[in-house]
């Protein structure tokens, strides 16, 4: 058995061939004319697989939030740098998603399929878009999207996936309402959301176990949809796809060789070269493995001994970032959601592009370090703003190597925040007197 376990392919590796299997069956579906078979018999399976993301979302949401932000009973004792960590940490995520979408609407991904082809999409979910606009035509005044944020009835909330930042803030709010208890109170609920946590890991581990399905079956559906019986017209989705990997990949330069190098510069002592050059063991393991939790004794290993910070500092601000900063992950799901809306024909307004600040903001903090977690928590961002989710099927295409990506970018963004953290406390090493 552990045999059979060592030899399977990573599933990161599974769901490119599904990828790939994808590519080649809807390029001959539509040269040999299987459209009919394609939409009977291969796209029902991807429905199934974009249905099983939105099932977990919710109960995702609900479980690590509560049972994340009801965990941080160390910020409340250590009030103070406790909450200059968060507000850091959000702040710094505000401006990844921000930077993204900057730059998402510079380069307009989405906008190298042909218009009428994204019209056609547009029709063809002209029902979900619709239903989304019923609910935005009352949106009046700027404050509109804050006014949304707070639910009037929860249970209402629970029962629509469009109501994601309403689901959020009632988790954040019963998480924070669990600190301010007595421990003796609240032990038996604290347990009871971490036990139901567990159980969601487990269940989306089921869930991602049949994406390479899922993906094939997307792929080779939205390929016969582009095409429909022009094969030239896959052309133009896969330039609007390499601009979208592009624009990520530009998104995350910015934030580390602009955004990093002014932060570090102007709060702390460090100088950026030597912050990079003490960085880059965690970032190499970062880009290797893919995950922020598996690097973190790396990340720390890597402040305390070249960066100079002390182990006091870096064993409280590093378990945290890794848990609520995802810096790199937000730009990308803020760049993700609208190349899927510009690919769909729709113009995202201003109120929907703060709403996906909002929410990819948010759901950064419960975004949990498994596998998949983070593409259900780009189904959450784009429900909110009532973009289609079939169009996840294009970003799974180029998720991984922008997966390397962005967790190098999360995990140097938790280093930069341990770094003010340390040099405000007085407890940053200069750099001349480390040996």
């Amino acid at each position: 058995m552990t045999m059979h376990q060592k030899k399977r392919i990573a599933l990161h590796w599974q769901i490119l061939i599904g990828m790939l299997a994808g590519v080649i069956f809807g390029l001959l579906a539509v040269n040999f004319g299987w459209i009919e078979f394609t939409g009977n018999w291969i796209k029902p399976w991807g429905i199934i697989f974009i249905n099983l993301l939105k099932l977990i979302a919710i109960p995702l949401i609900i479980a690590s939030l509560i049972s994340g932000v009801s965990g941080l009973n160390d910020v409340s004792r250590l009030s103070r740098m406790g909450l200059k960590t968060i507000s850091l940490y959000i702040v710094t995520t505000v401006i990844a998603i921000s930077t993204g979408l900057l730059v998402v609407n510079l380069t307009n991904p989405g906008k190298f399929l042909p218009h009428e082809k994204a019209m056609e999409f547009q029709q063809k979910f002209a029902s979900n878009l619709d239903q989304q606009a019923v609910g935005k035509s009352a949106a009046n005044g700027p404050l509109q999207f804050v006014v949304d944020l707070v639910p009037d009835n929860i249970f209402a909330a629970l029962t629509n996936n469009g109501s994601m930042l309403q689901v959020i803030f009632f988790s954040l709010l019963f998480g924070v309402a669990i600190i301010m208890l007595p421990e003796s109170k609240t032990k038996p609920i604290k347990d009871f959301f971490e036990a139901l946590n567990e159980v969601v890991m487990k269940m989306i581990h089921l869930v991602m176990s049949v994406a390479p399905i899922g993906v094939f079956s997307l792929i080779a559906a939205l390929l016969v949809d582009v095409a429909g019986s022009n094969p030239t017209d896959t052309l133009a989705l896969f330039s609007s796809l390499g601009m979208y990997a592009l624009t990520v990949m530009i998104g995350l330069l910015v934030i580390v060789f602009v955004i990093y190098p002014f932060i570090i510069r102007t709060f702390t002592i460090l100088r950026f070269k030597d912050f990079l050059k003490g960085m880059a063991p965690a970032q190499l393991l970062a880009f290797s493995t893919s995950s922020s939790a598996a690097t973190l004794p790396m990340t720390m290993e890597c402040c305390e001994d070249n960066l100079g910070v002390k182990k006091e500092i870096s064993s409280f601000v590093l378990p945290l970032g890794a848990t609520i900063n995802m810096d790199g992950t937000s730009l990308y799901q803020a760049v993700a959601a609208v190349f899927i809306a510009q690919i769909y024909g729709m113009d995202l307004d201003f109120m929907q592009q703060m709403t996906i600040i909002l929410t990819a903001t948010l759901a950064s903090i419960g975004s949990a370090a498994v596998p998949g977690a983070g593409m259900i928590m780009l189904v959450i961002v784009l429900t909110s703003v009532g973009i289609p989710t079939e169009g996840i099927a294009l970003v799974f295409a180029v998720d991984r190597p922008l997966d390397m990506m962005r967790t190098v970018v999360n995990v140097t963004g938790d280093a930069t925040i341990s770094c003010i953290i340390a040099h405000q406390e007085n407890k940053l090493i200069p750099p001349d007197n480390l040996s």
